[in-house]
Parts: C-alpha cells; sequence; structure tokens
C-alpha cells in the first residue's frame, strides 16, 4: 500500500534538500545565529494543538525554530524504510523582515491519542502536516479547508466518518494521505477541485460507492492508491486524464472487472498493481508502452488469453505478478527479464515444457509456477529453494521435484496428522505435534516429512524481504492454553498450501489453531491492523474474511475451527490465501495476509483392527458399550418427548450430543455474570435474560439463560445448540458453547460490542448511535449476506422466522450479526412449503406467514425489508403514526412511493451528507422485498447483489391498503389471547379462516 514514501519527484527533491540542510545546521551549531521566536500568536496554537494531540512532552520554554532545541530531531527523508517516530516543528526563517513562522509539524509514531486539532489553522504559514502511526480518532476538523497546506498526511489512526467534502477547497494540496483509518461512505467529488494534487492514498479504509468521475480533473496525479475498500461498479475508464500517473494500486478495492482500455495511455508507469477484481474478465490488458515498468501485478483479475510477448522484454522489471488468472499456452522461450528477481506465474492454465532459462536462474531470483499444466520435458528443474513447481504438471504432479520425495514413500495409511506451524516439535496432552520450522520463502516447496508437504506462494511487498520474515514470532507473555502451540506460526503473504499425504481415505476432522501474535492490542497505532484471509480446504473455501482477532476477541487468544472434509486419493489439500483484504502496514510495513499456528488432521473412524484378536476385542467392547449408549438413546427420546417429566437428567441426555462446542462450567458462569447481577443483565428474550460476562482469561461473552418458567425452554436449547453450533458467517452471531448444570440451561455467546440495531435506532436517547449513511448501507448489507447464508449457502437450511432489529446485533466495528435462531426449523427440500405454528413478531412477520401460517423462505424477505425501511427511515414499523393516518411505516412508504417522494422517508438525522442513489436504491430494495406476493419477491442472493449495485432493483408499484392486514390481525390476536385463561401451561388457539374455511394446504395458528 501507498505510504509516506510515495511522494512525487518534486516534492521528494524538496524534502530531501530540506533534511539535508537541516541536518548540515544542526552539525555546524556553532555558526548558527539564534532564530527569533515565533509570534505569540502562533506560540499559543502550539499550547492548544498539544493539548488536542495528547502531545504532553513538548517544552514551551525553548524556541520551536532553533534546530538545537528539544523541538527538533531531524525529520526522515521519504523513501528511508523503518523510519517511523520523529517528533519536529519546523520554520520559515526567510520573510524579509526576518520573522520566522511556522511551516512544518512532523508528529510521527508518537502514539497521540487525541483529535486533530482545530488549532491548526491558526498557523496561517503552515504547509505540512505530517501525523503518521498515531492513535488519533474524530474525523478532519473543519476549520482545515481555510488553511493553504500542500501536504496531510493523517494514515495510520483511528479517524472515521466520511471523507470531508471540505477538502476540495485546500486547492494548494499536493500530497494526501489518508491511508489505514476508518473512513467511510462514498469518495466526495469535490476532490477533483484540488487540481495540483499529485498523490492521493486512500487505502485500507470502509470507503463504499463508485468512484467519482470529477476525479478526472487530477491531471497532475503521480500516484493514486485506494485499495482494500468496499467500492461498487466497475473500475472507472478515466485514465486518459491521468497520463503523469507513475503509481497505481487498486488491489482488493471491491470493483468489478474487465480492467478498462484506458489504461493503455499510462505510459509513465512504473508500479500496477491491481488485483482480487470480481465479475465479468478480460483478455491481458494493453500494457505495451510502459517500458519504464519496474513492478507489475494483475493478480486474480480473471484474465484469459496468452501472456503477451512484450512483458519478456520489459528491462527494467523487477517484480512480476501475475499469479491466480487463466492465462494460457506457453512461457516465452528466450526471457530478458534479466532484472525480474520475483515472477509470479502460480495457478493458471499455462501449458508447454518448462523454459531453460528457469533452470539458469541462481538463487537471487525466486520463480513460482505453482498450480499449472507444464508437460514434463527430458531435461526436468533441479529441486531448489528458489524454484516452486508444487502442482505444476497436467496431472498435478511437481515436476523435476521427484528426487525431493524419494526418502519419502507412503509406508502406509496415516490416520491423523499434527503440526507446530511454524514452530519446533511439542506435545500437547497425549498429542504430538511435529515441528515445522522451515524458513519458508517466496516461492518456496518444501516436503518435510513422509506425511506431509508444503508449498509457500508470495512476496511481502513495500519492504525489505528476509527469510524470518514468513515466521512469527511471539515476543509477549501468552496466557492462552497451550501456548507452546502459539509462540510461533507460519505467515505467507499470498498463498501457503499444507499437502497431506499417506491418509487412509474417508472422513475427516481438520481442526486449525489460531491466534493473532503479531498485530498488537493496545493504545497504539501497533493496535489498528486489521489481518483478513481466506481459508481452503480440498480446494472448497470453509472461512472467508476470516479476522483472527475478531475471532478470538482479542490478540494473544487462541480461536480454533474444525471443518468436516473427505479424503479420497489420500491426499488433503489446506490453504490459506490472502485476497488483498485489510491492512498491509502496521504495526509495520509488509504486515498482512494468512498466519497460522497449528493444524491436526484426524479421521472420524478407527483404524482397521491387525490381527483377530484385536477385532475379537472390538466386538466385545463394542458390544459393552453398545448397550448403554442404546438405552441412553432410548432414555434421551423418552424424555424429549417428556414421558419422565425431569426424572431424567437433562445433562446425562446432552452430554450425549456432538456439538462441537466448549461446555461451560455453572460456577465459570457465576464468576463470569458476577452472578447474574443485574448491572450486567443485557437484556430479556423470549426464554430467558442475557447477561455480559467476563472469564478468567479476560475474554468478554454473552451469557443466555434460559428462563425455568418455559416449559419450551429445553426444547428450545436443543434446537439452537443442533442449529448454531455448526454454523460460521461472518454475519450470524457465534455460539462459544453451553453449560449444562442440573436445571441450568445456558448458552455463551460471542459478545457484541453496540448491542441491537433496536438500541441503536430506537433506544433511548443516551443509547442511540449516529449511525450514517455508510453504516446504515453496511448494516443491511450484512443482514442481507447473514440470510443468503442461511437460506443458499450452509449445509442446514434455515428459515429464521423471526427476523427484526432487536435480533440484528452490532460488533464493534458496527458490523451486522443475525442472532437468536431458537424459532428457526430446518426447511426439508423436498416440501414446497411448511405449514407450522407462527411464532414471529408483529410488525415483520409476512401477510401469508400471519394470515395463513404459510412460511417459506421469502417470510424472511418480507421481515428483512421491514427491517430495511426502519434502518434507512430511523424510524419503527409499528409505531409510526401522522397526521394522514398510516397504518405503519411501510404504508407511508407505499404512498411516497406512488408520489415519486422516496426521499421523504430517509431518517432527517442524516442531513443532507449521504449517497442519495443508494438511499433510494435501498428503499426500493426493502418494497420489493414486501411484496405481498411471496412470489415477487428477490431471494436474498438476489438482494445482496442488488444492494451493491450489481443488479437492477425491479420497482414494482403497490397498493398501500393490503399491508394493514398483520397488524389488524396482530392487535385482534393479541386481544384474544388477554381474554382466554391457560390452563396446564397450553396456549390458546386462534384460527383464522376465510369464508369457506381453513385455506387449503394450511394448519390452524397457535399463538
Amino acid at each position: 500500500m501507498g505510504s509516506f514514501g510515495g511522494v512525487s519527484m518534486t516534492v521528494f527533491h524538496l524534502m530531501i534538500l530540506t533534511w539535508v540542510l537541516m541536518c548540515f545546521r544542526t552539525n555546524n551549531v556553532e555558526a548558527q545565529v539564534e532564530p527569533p521566536l515565533p509570534p505569540d500568536s502562533e506560540m499559543e496554537a502550539l499550547h492548544e494543538i498539544a493539548a488536542e494531540l495528547g502531545k504532553k512532552d513538548w517544552n514551551f520554554t525553548e524556541n520551536p525554530c532553533n534546530n538545537r532545541s528539544s523541538w527538533f530531531t531531524p525529520p526522515p527523508p521519504p523513501n528511508v524504510p523503518g523510519v517511523t517516530n520523529n517528533s519536529t516543528v519546523t520554520c520559515n526563517c526567510s520573510f524579509p523582515n526576518g520573522e520566522c513562522h511556522i511551516d512544518g509539524i512532523y508528529l510521527r509514531g508518537q502514539d497521540l491519542n487525541g483529535v486533530l486539532p482545530h488549532s491548526l489553522s491558526k498557523l496561517s504559514y503552515l504547509k505540512t502536516i505530517d501525523l503518521n502511526r498515531n492513535y488519533i480518532n474524530g474525523t478532519i476538523p473543519h476549520e482545515w479547508a481555510t488553511m493553504e497546506l500542500e501536504l496531510i498526511s493523517i494514515s495510520m489512526n483511528r479517524l472515521s466518518g466520511p471523507i470531508p467534502t471540505f477538502l476540495g477547497n485546500i486547492t494548494t494540496l499536493v500530497y494526501l494521505s489518508l491511508e489505514n483509518n476508518r473512513f467511510s461512505g462514498s469518495i466526495p467529488h469535490e476532490l477533483g477541485k484540488l487540481v495540483n494534487l499529485e498523490n492521493l492514498i486512500l487505502s485500507a479504509n470502509f470507503l463504499t460507492g463508485e468512484f467519482p468521475l470529477a476525479l478526472s480533473n487530477l491531471s497532475k496525479l503521480t500516484e493514486l492508491r485506494i485499495s482494500s475498500n468496499n467500492f461498487t461498479g466497475k473500475i472507472p475508464d478515466i485514465f486518459r486524464s491521468w497520463k503523469q500517473l507513475e503509481k497505481l494500486e487498486i488491489q482488493a478495492g471491491g470493483f468489478e472487472g474487465p480492467i478498462p482500455p484506458s489504461l493503455a495511455v499510462l505510459n509513465n508507469l512504473k508500479e500496477l498493481r491491481i488485483s482480487d477484481l470480481h465479475g465479468e474478465g478480460s483478455k491481458f490488458p494493453n500494457l505495451q508502452n510502459m517500458t519504464n515498468m519496474n513492478r507489475l501485478m494483475l493478480r486474480s483479475c480473471n484474465i484469459s488469453g496468452s501472456i503477451p510477448k512484450y512483458i519478456w522484454e520489459y528491462s527494467q522489471l523487477q517484480i512480476l505478478d501475475l499469479s491466480f488468472n487463466r492465462l494460457e499456452g506457453k512461457v516465452a522461450d528466450s526471457n530478458s527479464l534479466v532484472s525480474t528477481q520475483y515472477m509470479y506465474l502460480t495457478s493458471n492454465l499455462l501449458t508447454g515444457p518448462i523454459p531453460e532459462w528457469v533452470n539458469t536462474r541462481d538463487g537471487r531470483y525466486q520463480i513460482d509456477l505453482s498450480y499449472n499444466n507444464f508437460s514434463k520435458s527430458s531435461e526436468q528443474a533441479s529441486c531448489r529453494e528458489n524454484l516452486n513447481l508444487f502442482k505444476s504438471s497436467s496431472e498435478g504432479k511437481n515436476l523435476g521435484l521427484e528426487n525431493c520425495l524419494k526418502n519419502f514413500p507412503c509406508s502406509k495409511d496415516w490416520y491423523s496428522v499434527h503440526i507446530n506451524c511454524g514452530g519446533g516439535a511439542t506435545t500437547i496432552g497425549d498429542i504430538n505435534y511435529e515441528g515445522d520450522e522451515d524458513a519458508g520463502g517466496p516461492a518456496k516447496y518444501f516436503p518435510i516429512e513422509e506425511t506431509w508437504e508444503t508449498s509457500s506462494t508470495g512476496l511481502f511487498w513495500d519492504t525489505s524481504v528476509s527469510a524470518k520474515d514468513y515466521i512469527a514470532q511471539n515476543v509477549s507473555i501468552l496466557r492462552t492454553n497451550n501456548s507452546n502451540l502459539y509462540t510461533t506460526a507460519r505467515l505467507s503473504p499470498l498463498s501457503l498450501t499444507y499437502y497431506v499425504r499417506c491418509l487412509a481415505n474417508g472422513n475427516y476432522t481438520v481442526t486449525l489453531h489460531f491466534a493473532e501474535i503479531v498485530i498488537r492490542q493496545n493504545s497504539s497505532f501497533r493496535s489498528l491492523g486489521r489481518r483478513i484471509f481466506d481459508v481452503y480446504v480440498q480446494e472448497k473455501r470453509e472461512l472467508w474474511d476470516f479476522n483472527i482477532e475478531n475471532e478470538a476477541k482479542g490478540v494473544d487468544k487462541e480461536v480454533i475451527r474444525r471443518i468436516k472434509t473427505v479424503v479420497r486419493d489420500k491426499t488433503l489439500a489446506i490453504r490459506f490465501h490472502w485476497a488483498g483484504k485489510g491492512t498491509t502496514g502496521i504495526p509495520k510495513r509488509g504486515t498482512y495476509g494468512p498466519l497460522i499456528s497449528a493444524i491436526s488432521v484426524d479421521s472420524d473412524f478407527k483404524p482397521p483392527v491387525a490381527n483377530d484378536w484385536k477385532r475379537k476385542m472390538k466386538f466385545v467392547v463394542a458390544a459393552a458399550v453398545s448397550v448403554p449408549c442404546l438405552l441412553l438413546v432410548i432414555l434421551g427420546i423418552l424424555w424429549w418427548k417428556g414421558c419422565f417429566d425431569d426424572k431424567v437428567s437433562r445433562e446425562q441426555v446432552l452430554r450425549g450430543l456432538d456439538l462441537q462446542t466448549g461446555f461451560f462450567t455453572f460456577r465459570q458462569m457465576k464468576a463470569a455474570t458476577n452472578n447474574f447481577d443485574a448491572a450486567n443483565k443485557l437484556g430479556e428474550g423470549g426464554f430467558g435474560s442475557v447477561y455480559k460476562g467476563v472469564l478468567l482469561d479476560g475474554a468478554i461473552i454473552a451469557v443466555k439463560q434460559l428462563s425455568s418458567k418455559s416449559r419450551q425452554g429445553d426444547r428450545e436449547f436443543l434446537n439452537e445448540l443442533s442449529m448454531i453450533a455448526g454454523l460460521q458467517h461472518p454475519n450470524l452471531v457465534k455460539l462459544y458453547g453451553c453449560c449444562i448444570e442440573g436445571n441450568q440451561l445456558l448458552l455463551v455467546y460471542e459478545y457484541l460490542e453496540n448491542n441491537s440495531l433496536s438500541r441503536a435506532l430506537f433506544g433511548p436517547k443516551e443509547s442511540r448511535l449516529k449511525l450514517d449513511w455508510p453504516t446504515r448501507q453496511k448494516i443491511c448489507l450484512g443482514i442481507a449476506k447473514g440470510l443468503a447464508f442461511l437460506h443458499e449457502e450452509s449445509n442446514l437450511k434455515i428459515v429464521h422466522r423471526d427476523i427484526k432489529t432487536t435480533n440484528v446485533l452490532l460488533d464493534r466495528d458496527l458490523n451486522a450479526k443475525i442472532s437468536d435462531f431458537g424459532l428457526a426449523k430446518f426447511d426439508e427440500e423436498e416440501n414446497t412449503h411448511i405449514s407450522t405454528r407462527v411464532a414471529g413478531t408483529i410488525g415483520y412477520m409476512a401477510p401469508e406467514y400471519a394470515l395463513w401460517g404459510y412460511l417459506t423462505y421469502k417470510a424472511d424477505v418480507y421481515s428483512f425489508g421491514i427491517v430495511a425501511l426502519e434502518t434507512v427511515a430511523g424510524k419503527k414499523n409499528t409505531r409510526y403514526g401522522t397526521e394522514e393516518d398510516f397504518v405503519c411505516l411501510q404504508d407511508w412508504a407505499l404512498v411516497l412511493q406512488q408520489k415519486g417522494n422516496l426521499m421523504e422517508l430517509v431518517d432527517p438525522t442524516l442531513g443532507s451528507e449521504f449517497n442519495k442513489e443508494e438511499a433510494v436504491r435501498m428503499i426500493k430494495v426493502a418494497l420489493l422485498c414486501t411484496n405481498s406476493s411471496p412470489a415477487l419477491r428477490p431471494n436474498m442472493s438476489e438482494v445482496v447483489k442488488m444492494l451493491k449495485g450489481r443488479t437492477h432493483v425491479p420497482e414494482l408499484i403497490m397498493d398501500p391498503s393490503i399491508f394493514g392486514d398483520e397488524l389488524r390481525l396482530g392487535a385482534l390476536r393479541d386481544q384474544f389471547n388477554r381474554m382466554q385463561p391457560r390452563k396446564g401451561g397450553e396456549s390458546s388457539t386462534f384460527t383464522h379462516s376465510s369464508d369457506s374455511g381453513v385455506l387449503p394446504g394450511s394448519s390452524s395458528m397457535s399463538f
């Protein structure tokens, strides 16, 4: 990613000259004359600036313009790696009247935890603000718009909110870097007024929307970096306006392909990085005139066809990465890329023999040709550390590497393998973990033992590369269990494969051990990194956008994921892949990519017994065990049906279930929640209360205490465990485990810092959150993704049945997570619909479900539409009423749709600073989801595409009058139920029927 080191040549020379002159003056202090103090007004401003930033070590008794004072340490020259800390105030003393004025403030790597100073605007002569690598929060002050700044570098902080439009008024800006913050929303088109801008760096934020065409006005641009964001639409075809561009970086920006043809006009490009494009593919872009190219990445761009011949003739190319595309044909026989030190053609469709020049490259060159279709030639490449030919042939073999495996034939079938990734051999309990201490490398295949081998692919960009970069070392005190597994971990900048051999065919469980031991968790910029990667098992993506720190709720804490898979050809591939997301510069440049601490592979079946005696013993033992197991199953079934009236312990039954979750003791739960103190109560659910808890290791949890009053609580408990335990998705609340002791039934969930969406929108004023538009958009998209997973992607196809704002929880970064699957039912694929007891919430239930008990996935789609409307409007559906006597918020929205005035629905607290196109799209999608006909509602995967702007939103104008039925029926139902006495814990039944009786195919509805 871009940094301060990416300054254009003009600014670069200016800063180098400044630094040299300052150092020269510092070494000749005796010849210097004491410069005058800045004006009193500027000294007063420095006091205010220090207070706002939290800077406490400035010595105001000294002259800040004196380079010999404690105010001054030489500012770092550009492009000098490793220089992070700097505390400097610079002055311009060249004014005719002999005055000195402050013209630069450099405070890098100070861990300042204040806010960006409003008082900077009082320094009228200030040109440079460099506050890189701090812990500053808030946003950019409006007062800065009045300044004539030339350089703003505020990367790697905690700044949030939309990028202010008023930055476009600082037309003197030459350099603007906002990298690695939390800015959201779209790029303001007002930045197109910065006609003098040469460097624009916006990577590693949460920016959305389409790239503004107004930025085509930046004709002086030499560097543009916009990686790791959430933009929509295609890559903008506006490169013709940026003919001075030398560095372009769009890694995992969220864009769709193809690469626009106007890229061909950028003849001055020296560095081009484009990766992870979605959607439409393309042929190889025209780069023929970019003869000064020294770094070229076109990775995961869905490029097809052959590699152009001119690529092999680039004389200055140092890095070439064309991996993970669909490139075909042969690699050129003659290679003039004498300066290309790193070459990645990984995971393509390349054919023909491996060219001879590959064998002539010595250890200075790193070449990766793994995962291709090369053919075997007479002279095969040797087995050496700087050449990766793993799975490089059309038969899936490792060409030229036969000698590497000659000492490791399969001596037998194996049923388990345990690896301490990046560390030495160790024993945990009764499991012996093999060591994995090979240094790794940018393009390396290394067989370790008979049972497994490793392929490492990728280069850590923007940092000097060494072997130690591929193994992480923990230097802090680990308080996790089994800390020997987490003192080291193996790293990869792109792709890391563990290939397990010699396994017996059958079903296996892969256990992956993770702990974040590089990024820190303190009040420092070192805590602001985001490591995000994917995990593939047998080339099926099992974990996506996986963030260890988020999953473990902190650093130096273990998180374990278990994945079921099948071995069919005695081999198992586990691959960790970085798709360009997250940050790349914290705590230092080159910090990104997958990190894995340990791997266990265990068969789900027993190995065959070697002799008859053991075989006979097996039957004896099986017979002895089967009787009590059978009794346990029978008891469980009888208890489930209530035959024993709690005479059989729940614990006895539940301990027999394979929940794949952790068990907690009731003592732990009491200690964690301070004996279920009311002060820790987070809310009240349908079956009991939810409490905040803190375990002994500091992990924060949410404990759901099932109500003893509800006879259905036990069933609910079993239902939730069976459904939630195996589900893994970024937008679903995770179940960590349970507590089962005597009559105590508790569920242990992940703790979500920002409570529910309902509380954020409709709670007491002191608990409401100020949700800007990008956050609301992100929340609705997250809910849609979670529902799409439940309906279409998970192994268990689930209808939630009660989607509402109270069942959407928000984490620390305001990501939405769907909670409470207790009422969900599995959808049997052979059924066209499910007729069941209605258990939803008035105001969110689909009409066909509320009126006739007809339940399909489309009921959840309807509920999502209501939640989306509430999120846009900031108003509750069932509590909305105006002088026009609308039934509900949805009713009002339909009226506004007919009037063509949907913008009136948007929450007025958003002001005017939001993406109106996205808001209208959201409302239209919501109304489409709440169509009275289930058949006309989209499924949730279609909703996701529409919200992202990837597909058109059909606009159906509906009659508002038909949507009061659910609320009216709900009121009638509630009134009826209040009138009915309840006996023996049974509920009364209210049956809705048509004039001719109950509708065919529907059941009576119990309330």
